[in-house]
């Protein structure tokens, strides 16, 4: 591997590059060098891999249709993406002898995805509006790799007609549909009126674009209460937010059409009615250029905060035969009617008697799209690219059945206990995904020692399970949260571990309010039950007495023998505020703990050094996590997907804890914190300004997504720390209330 740099400011680092060069390299490849830095507009840095490409063991899954390695095909794919769909790609195009480039900012440049590409293309900074969205830098990779085809992913490019028609000028195609469908599809007005001829059922509200604040109220009041606001260029749960009065839709009006301008340069609006107890249902359909196109069933993803999906299961647990084949029926009637000839999703609402109403048609790959592929078998990125190339579909809808159950668990770097998910920002200094576990996949694009920065979506890896029943794909899911290890940023995995056990969505009777209905006061973790405290007490407990035989050991090597250590221990531990005595007597093979609900055996097969603590407790599993323990006693375990503090004293030193001074908690009532890294995007108040309790004072942009700020008390400005444009970290003080 090497990298070639072109600029006229390094001119004397290139002739000495040069001269070394020439000592190890041969002629020819130096040649290859030289030519490589020559382009007109762009001063690139570009690499090159020889990459071997390995199977993992969960792309058994695809047997619906087999890749033909005597199929003419595109000799080179560029992916104008970034992360674990880039990654995604590239896995296809080398099973299919295919060369691919990945283009990358700065802040990538050592991505994963960038290491299993064959070819690599720097095109600036870390902001995507920098790099990933300039659509110029991306067709000067094009041109300058030779590339014949472009995959552009999801997101950035992916829906933009004008970069379609910039690689049909200059011959080179678009693996996704055409120019048109994308145009028609993407603009929600235009996809609505369309969807209305196909005959495809439509949701009730206004065919046409609000003109500003007033007339989204107007609206909103004549189609009725709640309604759903959202931008007409929208997608990915960006520029939508419900309104359940006119105070409401006013601010979901200026909120999403800033977000929409932002996110996509389009701030029109529209305005429908909002389905009460909706499911959110989407159809994945296939097409080519001959005029064929079938549905391979549905994905559920009702599972969402923020308008964003959290869990998506396939098939749907509400749906039946009848449903699922007219749903199927009108989603591929759509297709036929635009032409549509490549993979893309008609998105649904359902309501409780299972009528349902056409949302909007996403015209490219879906992030839950593995899903799809568990249960049906086909790989969708391989009939991407050969629709693309031309050839026409050999599924046939006969073809297309439902195979056992799958559940793709969305790992994002956030803290779930922030309204469901807030971006944390990070360096990965741990992390081992719980791939050796079968019906496993993941779908990530980083490694130990990335990192998750300000500049992208959070996400960290998209954890697919599935197996032969709905209750087994459920279970493997558990257990590969459980033994999932992420250090070093904050994730979601404790709320999607305790929404995978919760009674209400394994009955499968969930709606998209689920979270909110669920955790009406946020999601603060799990809850124990007494078994539950009982086994995290002890655990910690055991985790003590090995920590404290390894020292003894370690210190006394030569003065003490092993046998020697004490028949017993006397501990306090604290789990959540409770304390519980414990007594913990070490055995051949296992720890026997007694504590005042009985005696319970942890078995002795784990060290402290180990990630993932893999046990069994009274013949019970025990699975856990010791993050981190430090000489206070303090020790922090990942418990049911949750990391819970635990605290272990000797009971010599808990009898004096009653003596020791208490620390008094910061009030920050009077000071209005940002939730995650970002950038402020507006501050409304001044120093001197009166505020009321719920006023905005500011607002902060991460991931492309507003969140307003307002103040938690009545009273008057003392001082204002921020200005429109500046980057701010997690609970950074931004204004101060007196």
């Amino acid at each position: 591997e090497f990298s070639v740099c072109s600029s006229d400011k390094l001119i004397l680092l290139d002739s000495l590059l040069q001269e070394k060069m020439s000592r190890l390299l041969p002629s020819t490849l130096l040649r290859t060098v030289s030519r490589s830095r020559s382009f007109p507009s762009y001063n690139f840095s570009t690499s090159s891999h020889c990459c071997q490409y390995k199977l993992e063991p969960w792309e058994e899954i695809y047997t619906a249709h087999q890749i033909d390695p005597s199929e003419p095909t595109f000799g080179k794919v560029l992916i104008a993406n970034r992360g674990e769909i880039a990654c995604r790609v590239i896995r296809t195009c080398q099973k299919m002898g295919i060369k691919t480039v990945a283009v990358h900012s700065v802040a990538d440049s050592m991505g994963l995805f960038v290491k299993m590409a064959d070819e690599a293309i720097n095109i600036g900074p870390a902001p995507a509006r920098d790099s990933y969205l300039v659509m110029d830098k991306i067709l000067a990779a094009v041109e300058q790799t030779g590339a014949d085809a472009v995959h552009p992913g999801y997101g950035f490019l992916s829906e933009n007609t004008v970069f379609v028609a910039e690689l049909e000028k200059a011959g080179v195609k678009f693996i996704g549909p055409h120019s048109k469908a994308i145009s028609e599809m993407g603009d929600k007005l235009a996809s609505k009126r369309l969807a209305t001829l196909a005959k495809v059922n439509g949701i009730p509200g206004y065919d046409g674009v609000i003109e500003n604040v007033d007339h989204c109220v107007e609206l909103s009041k004549e189609i009725g209460y709640p309604v759903m606001v959202k931008a007409s260029a929208g997608g990915g749960g960006k520029g939508m937010r419900i309104a359940w009065n006119d105070e409401e839709a006013a601010m979901a009006f200026r909120l999403c059409s800033e977000e929409a301008a932002s996110s996509f340069g389009d701030d029109r609006m529209l305005v429908e009615k909002f389905v009460d107890s909706p499911r959110h249902i989407e159809i994945q359909v296939l097409g080519d250029k001959h005029g064929n196109a079938i549905h391979l069933n549905e994905r559920e993803c009702s599972i969402q905060r923020r308008n964003q999906k959290v869990i998506e299961e396939a098939p749907s647990p509400f749906l039946d035969p009848p449903t699922r084949a007219a749903m199927g029926e009108q989603a591929v009637r759509l297709s036929k009617d635009i032409g549509y000839d490549s993979a893309g999703t008609v998105e649904f609402l359902l309501d409780s008697q299972k009528n349902f109403y056409f949302l909007e048609m996403n015209t490219r790959l879906q992030v839950e799209h593995p899903i799809t592929e568990c249960i049906t078998g086909v790989d969708l990125v391989h009939q991407m690219i050969r629709t693309a190339y031309g050839h026409p579909l050999k599924l046939k809808q006969e073809d297309v059945g439902i195979r056992g159950w799958a559940f793709e668990n969305r790992v994002y770097a956030e803290d779930p206990t922030k309204d469901f998910g807030m971006p944390s920002i990070g360096r990965l200094y741990k992390y081992e995904e719980p791939k050796s576990i079968s019906g496993v996949r993941c779908d990530s694009g980083i490694e130990e020692g990335s990192e998750i920065s300000m500049f992208y979506d959070p996400m960290i890896c998209k954890l697919t399970c599935y197996g032969a029943t709905r209750e087994e794909a459920i279970a493997t899911s558990i257990t590969a949260l459980d033994s999932y290890v992420i250090r070093g940023v904050t994730h979601n995995i404790p709320l999607l571990r305790d929404v995978l056990t919760e009674p209400t969505f394994n009955s499968g009777t969930f709606t998209t309010s689920y979270l909110q209905e669920t955790y009406p006061d946020g999601f603060q973790g799990v809850q124990l039950t007494q078994e539950d405290s009982v086994a995290i007490s002890s655990l910690a407990a055991v985790i003590h007495c090995k920590e404290a035989e390894r020292a003894r050991l370690r210190l006394n090597e030569t003065k003490l023998k092993a046998d020697r250590t004490p028949s017993a221990r006397n501990l306090v531990v604290e789990v959540k505020g409770e304390k519980v005595a414990l007594k913990v007597v070490k055995k051949v093979g296992s720890y026997t703990v007694e504590g005042p609900a009985g005696s319970v055996e942890i078995v002795d097969n784990f060290t402290l050094a180990d990630s993932v603590i893999d046990s069994q407790l009274n013949g019970e599993s025990l699975v856990a996590q010791l993050i981190k323990r430090d000489p206070s006693g303090q020790l922090r375990i990942r418990f049911k997907g949750t990391a819970l503090n635990c605290m272990v004293w000797p009971a010599e030193a808990a009898a004096l804890l009653d003596i020791m001074p208490v620390k008094v908690p910061v009030d920050t009532s009077r000071v209005i914190l940002s939730p995650m890294p970002g950038v402020v995007k507006s501050v409304a108040v001044s120093v001197g300004d009166a505020v009321g309790e719920g006023q905005e004072c500011a607002i902060v942009e991460a991931m492309k997504m507003q969140n307003s700020l307002s103040s938690g008390v009545t009273g008057v400005v003392k001082a204002v720390h921020v200005k429109p444009g500046d980057t701010v970290e997690e609970d950074q003080v931004l204004l101060e209330i007196e």
